[in-house]
């Protein structure tokens, strides 16, 4: 009884010791804390090993960060099935897959939100997502924040957030439907931060790296309004970018919409349907991605592709009509 009286008051001056941080920290707000998390992302030469999972699939990729002679350089590799990888050398990001050739574009961003959470600026997070703090857990055997951005208007996902105390690199994912299951998550399984970049960083550095694709290759002619209106988009989405491109592979000319809050970008491709085309498409998901494709009476096929839900996809679809009035969507 004795050695447990004295157990007990050594936690109790341990937990007395520990109060005045703990109490701190949890004043620190969720802003403050998302802040924090981009610093580092920012600041930090790192190697973060994670898995991606989805619909019972698994998925490791691996994300190294440096900085070096004044440059900031990044890479991203899928470590399973066809090779796939990123590199970002300060504001240009090259592409390859084994499936096509590699290109590079001007600022463009790493695919997925768990890397653009971190780079995006936060002012359209927190006007259209209340960020509210949410405790500790543990990710990688370390103490983590914990961060949820709650949605403010029907038709968004939803995300918690696992910051890694020490450094406020984010570590941990969660994508979450309205009634709070999880559709796709990105959770890291090994974290090294070191004073000096990598040796991978150095040669990334002096890597030959697809030119740059200008304008002019982007758009052999400047884009034009296109006569399309969509009557629906859920609460702070606006339409940021449009215009006519061929699709890979088919070459299928399309018209192109994008339709962005800020932090999650939606795609809506316009076509006339083809003599074959199935009425009835199913929808497709992977991950937290939707792609959902319908065809109007006017025989026009509509496809919306985003990390949105289902049904904001079909809203989405459903609303978009031709302008004949000639103004822009």
């Amino acid at each position: 009884m004795v050695l447990r009286i004295q157990g007990l008051r050594a936690v109790i001056l341990i937990m007395a010791w520990a109060l005045p941080s703990v109490v701190m920290a949890e004043q620190e707000s969720a802003k403050v804390v998302l802040q924090r998390m981009q610093q580092a992302y920012q600041q930090l030469n790192f190697e973060l090993t994670l898995i991606e999972f989805s619909q019972g699939l698994l998925e490791p990729k691996r994300l190294t960060r440096g900085h070096l002679d004044g440059e900031v350089l990044t890479h991203l590799t899928h470590l399973n099935g066809r090779p796939r990888e990123f590199v970002q050398r300060n504001d240009e990001t090259s592409f390859f897959d084994a499936s096509h050739s590699g290109y590079t574009l001007k600022n463009a961003n790493l695919p997925g939100l768990f890397y653009r959470l971190q780079q995006v600026s936060l002012t359209p997070i927190l006007e259209h997502y209340d960020a509210v703090l949410a405790g500790r857990s543990r990710v990688l055997g370390k103490v983590a924040q914990v961060v949820r951005l709650a949605p403010k208007a029907p038709g968004y996902y939803g995300y918690v957030l696992w910051l890694d105390q020490e450094s406020g690199l984010l570590v941990k994912l969660d994508t979450l439907t309205q009634e709070g299951s999880m559709v796709e998550q990105s959770m890291g399984v090994a974290l090294k931060i070191s004073d000096q970049p990598s040796s991978l960083v150095s040669e990334l550095k002096s890597a030959t790296l697809p030119p740059v694709m200008s304008v002019s290759d982007v758009y052999p002619t400047l884009p034009q309004p296109l006569p399309w209106q969509v009557g629906w988009l859920p609460a702070g989405f606006t339409l940021r970018s449009q215009d006519t491109h061929k699709l890979p592979v088919t070459e299928q000319p399309v018209d192109y919409l994008m339709l962005s809050n800020g932090l999650v970008d939606v795609s809506v491709y316009i076509a006339k349907a083809g003599r074959n085309t199935d009425m009835n498409r199913p929808l497709i998901r992977q991950g937290a991605t939707h792609l959902l494709s319908v065809v109007n009476a006017s025989q026009i096929e509509i496809t919306v592709v985003g990390a949105i839900p289902a049904e904001t996809a079909r809203q989405i679809a459903e609303s978009v009509i031709h302008d004949s009035t000639g103004k822009t969507p």
